[in-house]
C-alpha cells in the first residue's frame, strides 16, 4: 500500500508542501473545488511527470502497486473515441477451474503476507544492527581514539573519522599478529620514529606516446588522396587540380539532374557513374584512415600534453621535487608548439585530401621529456632506498599500536562482534527466506496468469455494465462489443445507432464510472487480471443528480467492504470529493459504528493560495453541511481570509432563518457600538441579496485582525439573542469547559 504522499512545488502546493501520512486501507479526503484534489490524483496517476519532481510516494516495503485513477482526465481519455478498450475478467469457466484459481489466489495472499512479515522483521533487525554499529563507533572512538590521540595520532592517519576508525579496529582485531608492547614502549618509539620529517616520494608517471608517434609517422600524410586515374573524367579533374572540390560537391548531388555548381541540368547517369568509379573504394579507404588518424592524433596529443602539464604544475609546487623544471618546461613548450603546427597541417589535409603534407617530427622532444622524467624517478628511487628502513620501522610501530588498542579493548570488541555476528546471521537467513518467498510468489502469480488466460473474456464486463444500467433505470442505451474489434466496446441506442455523441454529461459520467469499476476488477490485458492494485477516485459524482449519487456511493461501499475484509485484489482506496452529501453517504458504515481502524479522514483547504491538509484520523469531520460551516469557523486560522466572512454569513442565514423570529434590523440593533453595527450589517447584507456566491468586494484580502473583529461580532449575535448555548455547542466550548 501507499504509506505517505508528499506534494511540493506543484500547482497549489508551495515549497513547504504537504505530506499525507499514515494512509490506511480506506482514505477519505474532503476539499472544496480548487483546494488541490485533482493535483493529488494526477500525481498518483503519473508520478514520473516532470511537474512532480519534488513530490514523492512512499510504499510499504518499497513495493509499488498498480494504481488506477478515476478523475476528469480518465473520463476525457475514455470517451474521446467511438470505441472503449475492453476489460478482461474471468469469463466462462468450469467450477473446478475457478476454484483452482481462487485457491491459488488465497495461497498467493498467504505468501505475500508471510513475505511482508519477513520484510518487516528484516527491517527491524537491520535497524538493530545499525544501532549496534552506531553505538560501537561512538564507544570505540571515545575509549580508543580520544584516549590516545595525543600519543599516537600519526598512527591514526587515514582513520580520523568514526566510521573509518571503527572499521580499522575490527579489521585489526581479526588480523593483527604484531607483538604486544607496553604503552611506555610504544610512546618511546613514537617520539623517535614519528618525529622524523623524512618521507617516501612518489615516482612520476611517464606517458605512453608510441601510438601518437606512429600516427605522426604514418605515410597517409604524404600521400595525395585522389580518385582512380583510368576513368574518363579523371584527366580533367587532375588537370584542373579540382579533386577535393569535386569530392566535396558530390555530397550536394540529388536524384535530379541539376548540377550543384552551375545549377543547370547537366548531370547525367553516365556522369554520376564516372564519379562513383573515380572515387572508388581505395579512395574511400584512404579518406577513412585519414579521418581516423586525425581524430586519434588530436585525442592522444591532448591527453599527453594534459598529463605533462599536470606533472609540471604539481612539481612546481613541490619543494622537494627532483625534476629539472627549467629544462622540462622548455622542452614541453617546444613539444606543444610542434603539436599545434601538426594539428593545423592535419586539419588542412582533412579538408583537402589531395594535398601532400609533412608533419614535424616530435620524437626527439618526446624522448628528451621521457629522459627528464626517468632521471627524476631515478633520484626518487635513490631517496626512497635511503628511508625504506625507517618506513619499515614506522609500519611495524603503527601495527603494534593498533595491536595494543584492540587488546586493551578486547572485551568490548569481542562482545560487539558476537552480537552483530548473530544479528547478521539472522538477516542472512531472512534474505534467503525472502528470496525464496519472492520466487514462490513469482511462480504462483505466473501460474494464476496462465490459468486465467484461457478463461478470460470481455463479455462479463459488458453484461455487468448493462445489468447495472438496467437495474438503475438507464434503459435508452447499452454496451455492445465493437463491430471492428471484439476486445472493444461501443455505446449503442435501442435502435442500433451509436450513442456517444448524444449522451448527456451525466450519462457519460455514470457509464465511465461503471467502466472504471469493471477495470478495477479486471484489466485491459489478460496478464494483469489478478495483480493487486490501488484505487484513486476523484469526484466521481460530478454532473450526476442526487439519485445517481446514492447509486455511485452504494457501488463504492461494496468495494470498501471488500477492501476492509481483504476479499479483493484492490488493496487500498483514496477517495477525494468536494460534495458533502456524497462524502457523508459513502463513508457511512452503520448506525452503531462511528470509527474504523482501516479508515483515515482528511480535510484539504487552500489558504493564501497554498494548499494545506488536516488529519482527523478515524473521526469523520464531515457530519452535515451546517456542521461543516462551523468546522470552517473553528479552523479559521487554516482557512482563507477571503472565504471566512462568507461562511459566517451562511451560518447566520441558516440558523436565524430557521428560527424565524429575528429580522435583519433586530440583529443589527442588538449592538450599541457603531463599528460592530456596521460589521453586523455587512454580515447579514448578503442575506438580503439572496445570493449564494461570494460578492466582488470579498476578493479584497482581510487582515487577521479584521477577521477576528468579524468573529467577535459573529459570536455576539448569538450572545445578544440568547443563543450562546448553540454557539458554544457548535464551537465545542462545552467540551472544553467540562474538561
Amino acid at each position: 500500500m501507499i504509506q505517505s504522499i508528499t506534494l511540493k512545488n506543484t500547482a497549489t502546493y508551495d515549497n513547504n508542501g504537504i505530506t499525507i501520512s499514515n494512509l490506511k486501507k480506506i482514505n477519505f479526503i474532503y476539499g472544496a473545488n480548487g483546494s488541490g484534489k485533482t493535483t493529488i490524483s494526477n500525481f498518483l496517476h503519473n508520478p514520473k511527470n516532470s511537474n512532480y519532481n519534488d513530490c514523492e510516494i512512499k510504499w510499504t516495503n518499497d513495493t509499488p502497486y498498480r494504481t488506477l485513477v478515476y478523475n476528469k482526465s480518465f473520463r476525457d481519455q475514455n470517451f474521446t473515441n467511438s470505441e472503449i478498450n475492453g476489460v478482461f475478467t474471468i469469463g466462462q469457466a468450469t467450477q473446478e477451474e475457478i476454484e483452482n484459481i481462487d485457491k491459488k489466489k488465497v495461497e498467493l495472499e498467504e505468501l505475500k503476507s508471510e513475505l511482508t512479515q519477513k520484510l518487516d522483521l528484516r527491517k527491524t533487525r537491520n535497524k538493530t544492527l545499525q544501532n549496534e554499529q552506531k553505538q560501537f563507533k561512538e564507544d570505540i572512538w571515545n575509549i580508543a581514539y580520544k584516549k590516545y590521540e595525543d600519543n599516537f595520532k600519526p598512527a591514526f592517519t587515514g582513520f580520523m573519522r568514526k566510521e573509518a576508525f571503527s572499521t580499522k579496529v575490527l579489521r585489526e582485531f581479526g588480523d593483527n599478529i604484531s607483538p604486544m608492547l607496553t604503552k611506555e614502549e610504544l610512546v618511546s618509539k613514537s617520539k623517535t620514529i614519528f618525529d622524523s620529517k623524512i618521507e617516501l616520494y612518489v615516482s612520476l608517471s611517464i606517458p605512453n606516446y608510441q601510438d601518437l608517434l606512429n600516427i605522426n609517422n604514418d605515410v597517409i600524410w604524404n600521400k595525395k588522396i585522389i580518385g582512380k586515374s583510368d576513368v574518363d573524367i579523371a584527366k580533367l579533374i587532375q588537370k584542373l587540380n579540382i579533386n577535393d572540390w569535386v569530392n566535396e560537391g558530390r555530397s550536394y548531388l540529388k536524384d535530379d539532374n541539376i548540377c550543384p555548381f552551375c545549377q543547370q541540368e547537366t548531370i547525367s547517369d553516365s556522369f554520376k557513374l564516372q564519379l562513383e568509379e573515380y572515387f572508388d573504394k581505395s579512395f574511400m579507404d584512404d579518406i577513412t584512415l585519414l579521418n581516423n588518424n586525425y581524430q586519434n592524433y588530436i585525442r592522444l596529443s591532448n591527453n599527453i600534453l594534459g598529463e605533462l602539464y599536470q606533472i609540471e604544475s604539481t612539481e612546481k609546487n613541490n619543494p622537494n621535487t627532483k625534476l629539472s623544471m627549467q629544462s622540462f618546461s622548455a622542452h614541453l613548450k617546444t613539444l606543444e608548439s610542434q603539436l599545434n603546427i601538426n594539428k593545423e597541417l592535419i586539419s588542412n589535409k582533412e579538408k583537402e585530401p589531395s594535398r601532400s603534407i609533412t608533419l614535424q617530427s616530435i620524437e626527439e622532444q618526446l624522448k628528451v621529456i621521457e629522459q627528464e622524467l626517468r632521471n627524476c624517478n631515478k633520484e626518487i628511487d635513490n631517496h626512497n632506498k635511503i628511508i625504506n628502513n625507517l618506513t619499515r620501522e614506522k609500519d611495524k610501530l603503527i601495527s603494534c599500536i593498533w595491536k595494543y588498542l584492540v587488546e586493551e579493548n578486547k572485551t568490548s570488541i569481542d562482545n560487539y562482534t558476537k552480537k552483530t555476528t548473530g544479528i547478521t546471521g539472522g538477516i542472512n537467513t531472512l534474505n534467503l527466506q525472502i528470496d525464496e518467498l519472492k520466487s514462490k510468489i513469482r511462480d504462483l502469480n505466473n501460474e494464476i496468469i496462465e490459468g486465467t488466460k484461457n478463461i478470460t473474456s470481455v463479455q462479463p464486463t459488458i453484461d455487468e455494465i448493462n445489468r447495472t444500467l438496467t437495474s438503475f433505470g438507464f434503459l435508452n442505451f447499452h454496451i455492445v462489443p465493437s463491430s471492428i474489434d471484439s476486445n472493444h466496446y461501443q455505446i449503442q441506442r435501442e435502435n442500433g445507432i451509436l450513442a456517444e455523441s448524444t449522451l448527456s454529461e451525466g450519462e457519460i459520467t455514470f457509464i465511465t464510472f461503471l467502466y472504471f469499476l469493471q477495470l478495477c476488477k479486471g484489466s485491459i490485458s489478460k496478464e494483469n487480471i489478478t495483480e493487486d492494485r490501488i484505487l484513486v477516485i476523484d469526484d466521481p459524482i460530478s454532473s450526476l443528480d442526487s439519485n445517481v449519487l446514492f447509486i455511485v456511493s452504494s457501488l463504492l461501499k461494496e468495494i470498501i467492504k471488500k477492501i476492509k475484509d481483504d476479499n479483493s485484489n484492490i488493496k487500498q482506496l483514496i477517495l477525494l470529493t468536494h460534495n458533502v452529501y456524497f462524502h457523508k453517504e459513502v463513508s457511512f458504515i452503520d448506525g452503531r459504528t462511528e470509527k474504523c481502524k482501516h479508515t483515515h479522514f482528511w480535510v484539504l483547504r487552500k489558504k493564501d493560495k497554498s494548499s494545506l491538509i488536516q488529519s482527523f484520523e478515524m473521526k469523520n469531520p464531515i457530519e452535515t453541511s451546517y456542521g461543516l460551516l462551523w468546522e470552517e469557523i473553528k479552523n479559521r486560522d487554516k482557512s482563507s481570509n477571503i472565504s471566512i466572512q462568507n461562511t459566517m454569513r451562511r451560518i447566520i442565514e441558516n440558523y436565524f432563518k430557521l428560527l424565524g423570529k429575528y429580522g435583519n434590523d433586530d440583529l443589527i440593533n442588538k449592538f450599541s457600538n457603531l463599528e460592530e453595527k456596521e460589521i453586523c450589517k455587512s454580515l447579514i447584507s448578503w442575506i438580503n441579496d439572496g445570493s449564494h456566491t461570494i460578492p466582488d468586494d470579498l476578493f479584497i484580502e482581510k487582515q487577521d485582525v479584521i477577521i477576528e473583529n468579524y468573529f467577535t461580532v459573529f459570536k455576539n449575535i448569538f450572545i445578544h439573542t440568547d443563543h450562546e448555548g448553540h454557539f458554544n455547542m457548535m464551537m465545542g466550548e462545552n467540551q472544553k469547559n467540562s474538561a
